[in-house]
């Protein structure tokens, strides 16, 4: 009998609102895809009308060496590859290639990692969260509310916030892998049958040619005596 691996458990073909995983990373990557559209269209306006959304100097912080034009163009070039990867992960799903999805998943893995990061700073830099409210401009809505709350309780809010958006990335990126797992699982030519009664495993042939009848050869020619 085949024992079942820790990854075999966490394996389902469905994810939230019961739709298959290749549906839910279709709708995830078409979502990116449009957010990251909508960031574009921001940054080529801002390129474009730079006095509407200029910020005073006074208002950034004096440790950036970069323009805000050479910001905006770094922030461009950032949107249009997640554009591509969120465009190849929608893709990759619905033709079922599952290498178009791997890019995309390593996204996910990476801004998982640097959420977790954030929450670790914020564990050990508690004070790190005033300063930053510090740094926002004066116009923020709540400023003021934010930064008289008790410095403890504001780290369990911000932690809370943080554990729930991993918590729910996390998910997202179990349902893709999950659609990755099941596009290879489809395009698997070859099954392993493991005997119970030995060690021993039959690999059976790929289903074309299981279903292709084999050909005989002629019967020999009729002869009369």
């Amino acid at each position: 009998m085949r024992m079942m691996s820790p990854l075999d458990r966490w394996y389902s073909n469905r994810c939230c609102f019961c739709c298959h995983v290749r549906t839910g990373t279709i709708i995830l990557g078409v979502w990116y895809t449009l957010i990251n559209g909508v960031v574009l269209l921001i940054l080529l306006s801002a390129l474009s009308d730079p006095d509407r959304y200029h910020l005073p100097r006074s208002e950034l912080s004096n440790d950036f060496d970069f323009t805000d034009d050479a910001n905006i163009c770094i922030a461009t070039a950032i949107s249009l590859l997640m554009i591509l990867i969120c465009g190849m992960a929608t893709y990759g799903a619905y033709k079922q290639h599952s290498a178009w999805i791997v890019p995309f998943f390593c996204y996910q893995i990476f801004d998982f990692a640097l959420n977790t990061l954030v929450a670790i700073s914020v564990v050990v830099y508690p004070n790190s969260i005033q300063d930053y409210l510090r740094q926002l401009p004066a116009n923020i809505p709540y400023k003021e509310d934010i930064m008289s709350m008790n410095p403890t309780c504001l780290v369990f809010v911000v932690l809370m916030f943080i554990g729930v958006i991993l918590a729910f990335k996390a998910y997202l990126i179990g349902c893709v892998w999950n659609c990755y797992r099941y596009i290879n699982g489809r395009h698997s030519s070859d099954v392993l049958v493991y005997i119970t009664t030995n060690d021993t495993a039959v690999l059976l042939p790929p289903y074309e040619e299981a279903v292709t009848m084999p050909t005989k050869d002629p019967p020999p020619p009729y002869m009369s005596a």
